[in-house]
């Protein structure tokens, strides 16, 4: 199939709008329409990855970190985000990046972080905002329901578990068309008066340019008439991190032992115990520390997260139990899960884990 209804899907689920300001995530090698018949799917993009690639005829590689942060201002094989580059251009593979876009939706990364850990009743830690637009428009009181319907459709009217959410009210439009219109109702030259209702819906700001052609193709007026609006409501489904409870509360040693054998982690690095049970449990997929406040000021009782440094420890401050599990640890679980929904939207398309692990962090025990 082509590249691009491949990445297409993925971006449906973790949209490219939602990746931090310093990231890279998105068709990083590569063009939209070249096709591709099987796909790789690995944690990062080194040397080594693009070599099994090449080695099983995989057009495109699909990682979660990508190969290039910062601009390349030279292509001479000295490191190896440049020969990883090279020889991908070199052999026609395709290097895809999906990083922090999933992990800041409600179904990404960090969700999978709680589904291996047991968590219950989750939801996003940090929300993130200006997420949001507030689309007004004013239709024929007979046209209402197909404008709303066309609006839902098109991903407008989402407010946390409800969808189809609306605000009506009915009030009286005036206009009058001119000798070039060509008016829905009324004759030009003549003021109408025409019984509307005012339909306001919430909608994420990157399905703009969606939900507008929806308005426009649904509107039975010439000139359609609409306002937007920016929201600083936060978007409850989109943000860093996440925070759930256990079933029953576990004592802190003892559920560090579970933490260590369920992701697998090598070893832990915490803070000094606090002496109270683990309920609540605050996590972030990769390097988390930016969250500590807002993990002790939802109530977590530990923070699973990764890449602290010595005196960001001290921050815990005896209010909360820091459990640094490493990076590649607490992500790992990441390309089983994007393996998992390509295969279940595209179940005759080729796809394959690597086989390699691309932990740069080795222990020595």
């Amino acid at each position: 199939m082509k590249l691009s209804l491949l990445t297409d899907y993925l971006e449906s689920l973790a949209p490219l709008a939602y990746q931090e300001d310093y990231d890279n995530a998105g068709l990083i090698v590569g063009k939209p329409d070249q096709e591709v018949f099987q796909a790789l799917i690995s944690l990062d993009c080194t040397e080594a990855v693009v070599d099994e690639a090449i080695a099983n005829n995989c057009q495109v590689i699909i990682s979660h970190h990508p190969i290039v942060f910062r601009g390349l201002k030279k292509f001479n094989g000295k490191t190896y985000v440049e020969r990883v580059v090279e020889k991908a251009i070199r052999h026609n593979v395709a290097l895809y990046a999906i990083h922090t876009n999933l992990d800041n939706v409600l179904m990404g990364v960090n969700a999978r972080i709680c589904e291996t850990l047991g968590l219950i009743n989750t939801r996003i830690l940090a929300p993130k905002q200006h997420l949001l637009k507030k689309l007004v428009t004013y239709v024929p009181v007979a046209q209402a329901e197909q404008v709303r319907n066309a609006l839902f459709h098109a991903g407008a009217g989402n407010i946390g578990n409800y969808s189809e959410a609306s605000f009506n009210a009915e009030g009286s439009g005036t206009f009058k068309a001119n000798e070039y219109a060509d008016p829905y109702v009324g004759e030009p030259g003549i003021r109408h008066t025409e019984n509307e209702v005012r339909i306001e819906v919430i909608y994420p700001a990157n399905l703009e340019s969606k939900i507008l052609m929806a308005l426009v193709l649904a509107h039975p007026y010439e000139e359609v008439a609409y306002d937007l609006y920016n929201l600083t409501n936060p978007n409850q489904q989109v943000g860093s991190g996440m925070i759930g409870e256990l079933e029953f509360p576990l004592n802190e040693e003892f559920y560090l032992g579970v933490i260590k054998e369920k992701m697998k982690a090598h070893v832990i690095r915490h803070t000094a115990l606090t002496g109270r049970h683990v309920k609540k449990v605050a996590v972030c997929g990769g390097a988390g520390g930016f969250l500590l406040k807002q993990a002790i000021a939802a109530g977590a009782d530990i923070f699973i997260t990764a890449d602290y440094k010595y005196h960001e420890f001290f921050d815990a401050e005896n209010k909360i139990l820091i459990a640094d599990i490493g990076h590649y640890e607490s992500e790992q679980f990441t390309q089983q899960f994007l393996y998992e929904i390509i295969r279940k939207k595209f179940a005759t398309f080729a796809v394959r884990l690597t086989e390699i692990n691309t932990n740069p962090v080795k222990y020595y025990i």
